[in-house]
């Protein structure tokens, strides 16, 4: 079963287990780097809750998910036009000021990562801020049908060091959010330095 297919299956428990949670500790680290009015993509937005934030906030933003409950999902809770596609189908190149990678790209097996990492570092533009989060461990794991992409620090650093234009800004480890969760977080902001 492909992740996308667990969420199309699970879209009302994942939404309403996931919508309400507070990132804005994360938020205010990312915008730290962000000036206003630009333009984000969030990939892999999920339920809509970031880009939902992200709107609030006067920023443009662009959404796509790769499950299709999860874009009607979305739909609903922002009013954007949030597109059903996999990162493997981003095509612009350095066209978003900003991506935001929440709990999205650890679903990506490590041996495809380096090529999708790829496809969105094209779409960024110089000068441009990333956010990525994945569980933080060494493993690549399956857990309810979903592929789990686990990374360190160290493991983290290394993919990152492949893409001599990306200059890690921050590194840190937070808890999950959730309630039912005792998963830690490996978070990581980067900038797109040509």
């Amino acid at each position: 079963m492909k992740s996308e297919e667990y969420y199309n299956q699970n879209a009302d428990e994942f939404y309403s287990s996931t919508y309400k949670v507070d990132l804005s500790d994360i938020y205010e680290k990312f915008e730290r780097y962000l000036t206003a009015n630009i333009h984000i993509l969030d990939a892999g937005c999920g339920s809509g809750r970031d880009s939902k934030y992200f709107l609030s906030n006067n920023y443009k933003v662009s959404a796509m998910d790769a499950s299709e409950e999860m874009v009607i999902k979305a739909k609903e809770l922002t009013g954007l036009d949030v597109k059903k596609m996999y990162f493997q189908d981003v095509t612009e190149k350095e066209h978003y000021d900003a991506i935001w990678t929440c709990a999205s790209l650890l679903h990506i097996p490590k041996n495809n990562i380096e090529e999708v990492l790829k496809i969105l570092y094209d779409a960024l533009k110089n000068s441009g801020i990333w956010y990525m989060s994945f569980k933080h461990g060494s493993k690549e794991r399956e857990k309810d049908n979903r592929l789990f992409n686990d990374y360190t620090e160290d493991l983290l650093r290394g993919l990152i060091s492949k893409y001599t234009h990306l200059s890690i800004l921050e590194l840190w480890i937070t808890d999950d959010r959730r309630e039912d969760r005792d998963d830690k977080w490996i978070n990581i902001i980067v900038k797109k330095i040509l």
